[in-house]
């Protein structure tokens, strides 16, 4: 579990391909990573027909991730890690994203009253630089990937025409997926919930901390202190995260983590 481990993922080099801020205030404020933001390019144009509710967060959320990974290392310096995270809503079959106006807020606010209960669906992939495999192919750029879904179930109350009305004109709705924030004055409307209440948020912080290879992010480290790297890197992130200074804690902390037979690398 990541929390035993805060040493190594602090020093290594993550980056949240989302300028989502309840994404930076789980893994920055709440978890108390180094995580380093640059919103991804990706477009978001997959055709939902095409995919099940869950194929289409996992397969937004791989390529927000390989976006900015790519970006990245065009000089063949890719981070160690790069999050991307998709949340939608999900009523029966149909996937429900952001609303586009507040019509359009007011009429998702409706049919998630009606329905009495949804689904919320995120989807992380985690992006790793595969640094044994970077030595061994001087070309394209090999890449370790894990992505999955988390589920949450919630309860909704009956809302009157009114009081819909009254939410859509706070403008909170026009930015979430679903048109309600259960963080925000949206909380107001869920009766119950069946699962993670940080993926209703926009990221299941639990299972992210279950899933993260810390053993991959100790070999990146490892790696960037033998060919001597290690030095802030200038990103666009307005939170002022850099790279965790290397202390003598970070690196026995990293060493106990992954022993040099195991890396891969020389001992000193």
């Amino acid at each position: 579990m990541l929390l035993t481990e805060l040493a190594v993922v602090r020093a290594a080099h993550i980056v949240l391909a989302s300028a989502s801020p309840r994404r930076v205030q789980i893994l920055n404020e709440q978890l108390g990573l180094n995580t380093v933001v640059m919103p991804s390019f990706f477009e978001e144009n997959l055709v939902k027909s095409e995919y099940t509710p869950h194929e289409y967060v996992r397969e937004n959320a791989l390529q927000k991730a390989l976006e900015v990974y790519n970006r990245l290392s065009e000089d063949d310096r890719p981070p160690s890690c790069v999050i991307g995270a998709d949340t939608v809503v999900v009523l029966g079959n149909e996937v429900l994203e952001k609303p586009k106006d507040k019509a359009d807020a007011a009429a998702m606010l409706a049919r998630l009253s009606a329905a009495g209960s949804h689904t919320v669906c995120t989807g992380v992939a985690l992006v790793y630089c595969d640094n044994k495999e970077r030595s061994e192919v001087d070309d394209g750029l090999p890449v370790v990937v894990n992505s999955f879904v988390e589920t949450t179930q919630v309860s909704f109350a009956t809302l009157s025409p009114e009081l819909i009305e009254a939410y859509v004109e706070t403008g909170e709705p026009l930015d979430k997926a679903g048109a309600y924030g259960i963080q925000g004055l949206g909380g107001s409307f869920v009766t119950g919930i069946q699962g993670d209440y940080l993926n209703v948020v926009g990221f299941p912080m639990h299972r992210f901390c279950a899933e993260l290879d810390v053993a991959h992010l100790a070999e990146w480290s490892r790696t960037q202190l033998e060919i001597g790297a290690w030095e802030s890197r200038a990103e666009p992130n307005e939170q002022s995260d850099e790279p965790a200074e290397v202390t003598d804690a970070v690196v026995a902390a990293v060493s106990s983590k992954c022993p040099d037979d195991e890396c891969g690398l020389p001992s000193d």
